[in-house]
């Protein structure tokens, strides 16, 4: 107990310390320097607990918090680049106190009932237009209107179902707000990883200040859009561009949490005005989109022709009422700056009161007098585009602050705007409020925005996800113009008096029904992990061949181990795999190059490089059913220290790593069973061809010892043969053994098991094509004899094996039309 109490003294005057430190720079308008009573104390028990996790080290504790953000997967891509950035987190969450949140929650409630009046209004019978209350050129002119949409009543009676609003805080504590998202709001998911993280960093914050929790707003999310729906028992989607788009790990991350399936537009069809998904069990009925995907980009027939990423017949199925979508399409063409400027007055027309959360002043220069105003006080004000699309005067597409232009961008953005005034608008200087971040050890003011998420509940009503996420800048200035995206993010957490109850997403123990189907599979899915089996298999075996020609090339005093001739067959299979031309000859140095090029060539050749890079692609596609850990094992960089067998060894411990997590972790489920069977056929061909390449009737002692060094059998062969190596023996353990784990015949047998238990589209009984291909290859090993299995033999079990992964791929893996053609089709 004395201890407890010292610690906790400890952390108490270390978080003073900070706080001193910290507040004696005099930062003006922060939230922790200008603040006392009950905030003073709500963050000095913050700072207490971050001294109580990290010490005395500030850069510990940031460092504590990316690595639990990391852990938890979270990640993030910028346009153009391939590879995911992990998530910045600080250590520091913002607080705000419940009071405080209440103005605020009651502000976006309102703007949110206001918003769903005005597109009701737009895409109805279109009075606020008529009555000059909204500019026509405002909605016509905005890329984000949608024509098409004109007339359509939305399923689940509601436009916007979940939307976000950006503020910031004045250096003297007000809110007001930056920007509206209404078309496809991002960012809930980073909020729920932020808090994830948090508490596990600081385990003890929770109870001290009452926090508000995430789960109840989030239960609410998947209430309300069940509750849109015409089925009681619905089936939601959550619809994504695809794993290139910058939040795709966030959008994994909601799905999984939520119970919805991510999908994506290839994934969905639409038949007689309903939505289908297709699975590896035919056409599933999907009553709910939560979209992610850019509304111009939704449905080819009805807006944008050439995308590739919508459903065909969308905006029909909508038009029919047979299909939610979340937002619906043409949302967006209410979160432009320019309608910013028209929202104040149509609060106090629509409601009978001003807004609660006003907005920064905003001149729309399609207007003749707000021009004169904005070109008269350019130099005040922050010039943006009116409607999200980068004008010629603003090639960026970023604001910019007038009086920071050169004199020949300031020429040209004033020509620009004599040109089409309609795109621009003018808006006030924002200066920001600063919160304390962890920099080089020390705490530091940086100027910060907050975003909040509200969404419709069961009942239809809003509510607010208490906290949201904050950006912080990167740079101490703290004009909102110029921060950008923000260097870091951080935990908002809403605390106050009263405790509050342990709510989690999960319902009570006795109210849910038992189930053991994990759900739908989507086609596209099954064949994601089916390839990552293959790939992984693959991989592991040009890593082995590479290992045994090293391992065994060359002994000790440099001399060839092996004769040519089994080298010959070694440097024949890398090749034959595309992984590096034949070597110039086998001397050390040429094998050795040989080796290297197979391993890790990164362009022309099939390398493990090359492998490994694949199977991340699928993993980098498939975070909703993959474990994190075996999403980091496939991220992990590719090996560059010590010599090739280093990290050939290193790469072959990293396959056994995936392989015992796919074992261990992986529930027995159909998407578990394509991946395993995908590992499966991989294993298969690659028995057959080591077996064809060193068991032939002239095999030599050595060929036979590299085959089994190849199927990893030698520990089995030598306990159940004691006499030395021989020809038949060897086939009969790598061949056709069904109890050998890395055999042929175990293989074919682990297929012929997976096809008995996946579904079939008829209940007559009859084998699909699938099914009896995989019962003539049993048959073919089950009664192949070792002494007669030569080469054309095994070239009809490896013939018989690609074409069980042509029908494969032809059963499950439904492409295009082909779905909406075929017979005996499941629609459920």
């Amino acid at each position: 107990m004395a201890s407890q109490v010292a610690g906790l003294f400890d952390a108490g005057i270390i978080a003073d310390r900070w706080i001193a430190e910290y507040c004696g720079g005099r930062p003006r308008g922060d939230v922790l320097c200008g603040t006392d009573g009950d905030a003073r104390i709500a963050w000095q028990a913050l700072l207490e607990e971050l001294a109580t996790a990290s010490g005395d080290s500030l850069t510990q504790a940031r460092e504590r918090a990316q690595r639990q953000a990391d852990d938890i997967g979270t990640g993030f891509r910028i346009a153009g680049e391939s590879d995911e950035r992990p998530w910045p987190l600080s250590p520091i969450p913002l607080l705000i106190d419940a009071a405080d949140w209440a103005e605020i929650d009651a502000g976006v409630r309102q703007r949110a009932d206001l918003f769903e009046t005005v597109l009701a209004d737009l895409y109805g019978e279109g009075r606020l237009v008529a009555q000059g209350l909204i500019p026509a050129a405002l909605v016509t002119g905005s890329p984000y209107f949608l024509r098409p949409m004109l007339g359509l009543d939305p399923p689940g009676g509601h436009h916007l179902h979940f939307m976000a609003v950006d503020l910031c805080r004045g250096p003297t504590g007000e809110w007001r707000v930056l920007g509206d998202q209404l078309r496809a709001p991002t960012g809930a998911g980073y909020a729920l990883e932020n808090r994830l993280a948090i508490a596990r960093t600081l385990g003890g914050l929770q109870g001290r200040l009452n926090i508000e929790r995430h789960a109840p707003f989030f239960a609410c999310v998947r209430e309300g859009m069940a509750a849109s729906c015409e089925r009681s028992d619905p089936r939601i989607g959550l619809l994504t561009p695809g794993r290139f788009n910058p939040s795709y790990a966030e959008q994994a991350h909601l799905a999984r949490y939520l119970g919805f399936l991510l999908v994506e537009g290839a994934d969905l069809a639409v038949r007689e005005d309903k939505l289908f998904l297709r699975t590896i069990a035919g056409m599933k009925r999907i009553d709910a989109l939560w979209r992610r995907v850019d509304p111009r980009f939704l449905d080819p027939l009805a807006f944008d022709s050439s995308s590739t990423i919508g459903v065909a017949g969308l905006v029909d199925a909508m038009a029919a009422g047979n299909v939610v979508v979340a937002n619906s399409p043409g949302s967006g063409a209410l979160e432009s700056a320019a309608f910013a400027a028209f929202l104040p007055a149509l609060a106090t027309r629509l409601t009978g009161e001003g807004l609660k959360l006003p907005n920064i002043a905003t001149w729309w220069c399609g207007q003749p007098r707000e021009l004169e105003q904005v070109l008269g006080d350019m130099d005040s004000m922050v010039v943006a585009p009116a409607f999200g699309v980068a004008p010629q005067g603003l090639p960026g597409g970023e604001p910019v602050v007038g009086a920071d232009l050169s004199p020949g961008d300031r020429a040209a953005l004033i020509a620009d705007m004599a040109r089409r005034p309609q795109d621009y608008v003018g808006q006030e200087i924002v200066r920001l409020s600063t919160m304390p971040v962890a920099i080089d050890g020390a705490l530091a003011p940086r100027p910060f925005t907050l975003r909040v998420f509200a969404a419709r509940d069961g009942d239809g009503a809003w509510t607010v996800l208490p906290g949201g996420f904050a950006r912080i800048g990167e740079h101490p200035d703290i004009r909102a113009a110029v921060m950008g995206e923000g260097s870091w993010s951080a935990d908002v957490c809403v605390y106050g008096p009263e405790p509050v109850e342990p709510v989690s997403l999960l319902p009570a123990v006795d109210s849910v029904q038992l189930r053991r189907n994990p759900g739908t599979l989507p086609s596209r899915v099954a064949d994601n992990l089916f390839w990552l089996g293959r790939y992984l298999e693959r991989g592991e075996a040009l890593l082995a061949i590479i290992r045994v020609l090293l391992g065994h090339s060359f002994s000790a005093d440099t001399g060839a181990a092996l004769p040519s001739a089994t080298i010959r067959k070694l440097a024949g299979l890398i090749t034959a795999s595309g992984a590096a031309p034949f070597p110039a000859s086998f001397r050390r140095a040429d094998l050795t190059q040989f080796a290297r090029t197979a391993l890790e060539a990164s362009d022309e050749w099939y390398s493990v490089r090359a492998i490994n890079r694949q199977a991340r692609t699928i993993g980098a596609g498939s975070r909703d059913r993959l474990p994190a850990d075996m999403i980091r094992l496939l991220d992990a960089p590719f090996p560059v220290k010590g010599g090739i067998l280093d990290r050939a060894g290193t790469l072959q411990r990293r396959y056994a790593a995936l392989a015992g997590i796919s074992a261990e972790h992986l529930a027995r489920t159909d998407a578990w069973a394509f991946a395993d069977i995908g590992r499966r056929i991989e294993r298969a061909v690659k028995s057959v061809r080591i077996v064809r390449a060193f068991a032939g009737a002239d095999a030599s002692i050595d060929d036979l010892s590299t085959l089994l060094d190849l199927a990893d059998s030698q520990i089995s062969y030598r306990q159940r043969y004691l006499t030395g190596i021989a020809r038949v023996p060897v086939i009969d353990l790598v061949a056709l053994d069904p109890g050998n784990p890395r055999g042929l015949a175990y293989q074919v047998t682990r297929m012929g098991e997976h096809f008995k238990r996946l579904p079939v589209l008829s209940d007559d009984g009859i084998a699909e094509p699938q099914q009896a291909l995989a019962v003539e290859l049993m048959a073919m090993t089950e009664t192949a004899r070792a002494a007669t299995l030569d080469a054309a033999a095994l070239d009809a079990i490896e013939a018989r094996i690609f074409s069980l992964a042509e029908a494969i791929a032809r059963r499950y893996f439904l492409q295009g039309a082909e779905p909406l053609r075929a017979g005996g089709l499941t629609l459920a």
